[in-house]
């Protein structure tokens, strides 16, 4: 489940964003795939978006999924352990949390994601040029494209497009790793 405060900067961003392109409510969940009800929701702070959701916006949107969910530069930002807000999968047991959004100019987003053994996180493509790191911190994972998954133990390094579909499965309980998506 999605905080209170992270629901409501969600539903800012998302109308923020929608209205800077000048679209309806209706037009947004046609291009996005999902329910004008769920987007008022959204918007309203009162859904309980999935990662899948928000990526389906976000790419509607033509903006990086970080645009949707990051806090914005307020200073030094210290995330202990375990306290970041996490957005959950709503077709696998995964969870992602916004480390550090891409500020103006630059493009990359940084994630910490904790995964469970089960159903595997399907990523559709994301923006054309995405790119995705992925560091194993701890566990064990298959990730990468989904035609060209590679197995990763702890501190293993995987790169690929993140512009084609690709997927993410914990193989063992407690896995987690570091996540850079990057737009070139």
């Amino acid at each position: 489940m999605v905080e209170s405060q992270l629901r409501n900067r969600i539903g800012a961003s998302v109308r923020r964003e929608r209205t800077r392109r000048t679209w309806s409510a209706a037009e947004l969940a046609r291009r996005a795939g999902i329910s004008k009800a769920g987007l008022s929701q959204l918007e309203s702070g009162s859904g309980n978006p999935s990662v899948e959701t928000l990526w389906a916006i976000a790419t509607a949107l033509e903006v990086p999924f970080a645009a949707l969910v990051d806090q914005g530069d307020k200073g030094p930002t210290v995330i202990r352990a375990g306290d970041a807000p996490e957005v959950v999968a709503g077709s696998a047991r995964y969870s992602a949390a916004l480390l550090s959004a891409c500020p103006p100019g630059a493009r990359r987003d940084l994630y910490v994601v904790r995964a469970e053994p089960g159903q595997p996180r399907l990523s559709d493509p994301h923006q054309a040029g995405t790119i995705e790191h992925v560091v194993l911190m701890s566990g064990s994972a298959l990730a990468g494209p989904v035609d060209d998954t590679q197995e990763l133990g702890p501190g293993d390094y995987v790169v690929y497009r993140g512009d084609l579909p690709h997927t993410f499965e914990a193989r063992s309980a407690g896995t987690s790793a570091l996540l850079i998506s990057e737009l070139s």
